[in-house]
């Protein structure tokens, strides 16, 4: 499945597990950062327009200055959103025949993402269970910086199923 699986964009190297068992080996180690990723306005309208949230600290530049971050933010959920895009530059899982999105297990968004904000991503592997033999539900730890400030725009742990293809043993533990 493309969202989960897919090459990065262009200029990035990603790492690349082949299988379940290079899965395993990579519990928890951290990949990235990512390149820098600009929010602008028109993103931030577009994502207000795509989920009806049109509250002034997203939409309205001009009263937004006056308002607690002085300029317009992005929706914590357009940062989240963002994360299988951070996590498909960072990685790229081969030997899949189905991936899922299957929730999230915790989400924070300790510090704003003011517009105009540039935002990167590492993420961490740090849970993997076997939901059947070709099978496994992966917990990825994403955190979202947010380049001058100290803390987070996002923490967001992913997790995503995958289903592994069965004609090659060599893919499974």
């Amino acid at each position: 499945m493309s969202d989960l699986t897919s090459a990065a964009p262009a200029g990035v190297d990603p790492v690349i597990y082949r299988g379940i068992a290079d899965l395993e080996a990579a519990m928890g180690r951290e990949l990235g950062p990512t390149s820098w990723f600009t929010v602008g306005q028109d993103r931030i309208d577009g994502f207000a327009d795509a989920t009806e949230d049109h509250q002034w600290i997203h939409v309205d530049p001009a009263r937004a200055v006056d308002g607690p971050f002085g300029a317009t933010v992005a929706h914590g959920f357009l940062t989240l959103s963002l994360v299988p895009y951070f996590v498909n530059c960072l990685r790229r899982i081969e030997g899949v025949r189905m991936g899922v999105n299957y929730g999230l297990d915790k989400v924070r968004f300790p510090a704003p993402v003011r517009v105009g904000s540039r935002i990167r991503a590492r993420t961490t592997m740090i849970r993997l269970d076997h939901v059947a033999d070709d099978a496994v539900q992966l917990v990825t730890r994403t955190t979202v910086e947010v380049e001058g400030d100290g803390k987070p725009g996002c923490v967001a742990d992913l997790v995503s199923r995958y289903y592994f293809d069965r004609g090659d043993s060599r893919r499974l533990t």
